[in-house]
């Protein structure tokens, strides 16, 4: 199966859009796929934001994406487009780190004002970089995503039903299970 990497944009520790990624990265590793999480707000700000290609983490977090297969790159929406500490993540990365792998974008927000930011701001950055395929991404809005006191992570059933399509098309792409390439049909 393929070699995922989940890249959560959000610059918070109690992010929804982080939980929805994880939830789906299960989905993904019940598929069969081998998930590896990346959290851009846990990098060092310094080199992060200094734009410190060298430092051991930055370093890393490159060779990251170069051995994944398929990339999801989720995002809260702010001011109608993705989040600047997504942004400084992708501009560290080499021109065309994305070359010859499939991409999933994720988005949330407060409005469906915003459902347009993925197509409008995300996708030409991600295509920019050499993404083989990038796959319809989805856009959540916060509203359907609970969290329980426990850090439980509940999704409405229609958003629910919504990303279970958009995640099994993503991994029929990258060579999921013959089942998994007939739900996405």
């Amino acid at each position: 199966m393929a070699a995922i990497l989940s890249v959560s944009g959000s610059p918070s520790a109690t992010s929804r859009t982080a939980r929805l990624l994880r939830h789906l990265d299960d989905r993904l590793r019940h598929q069969g796929h081998q998930v590896t999480s990346l959290e851009v707000r846990t990098l060092p700000p310094g080199p992060l934001l200094g734009a410190d290609f060298r430092h051991p983490a930055i370093v890393e977090a490159s060779a990251l994406f170069e051995r994944a297969d398929g990339v999801v790159i989720g995002t809260p929406v702010y001011k109608a487009a993705y989040s600047g500490l997504l942004k400084s993540m992708l501009d560290l990365l080499p021109q065309y780190a994305l070359t010859g792998k499939t991409v999933l974008p994720l988005a949330t927000g407060g409005s469906t004002a915003h459902v347009l930011a993925i197509d409008y701001a995300l996708r030409p950055v991600l295509s920019s970089m050499g993404a083989a395929h990038i796959v319809p991404g989805w856009f959540t809005l916060d509203t359907d995503l609970s969290v329980a006191p426990d850090g439980a992570l509940t999704v409405a059933p229609g958003a629910a039903e919504a990303l279970d399509q958009v995640t099994d098309r993503f991994s029929a792409v990258l060579g999921g299970r013959p089942a998994v390439l007939a739900a996405a049909e």
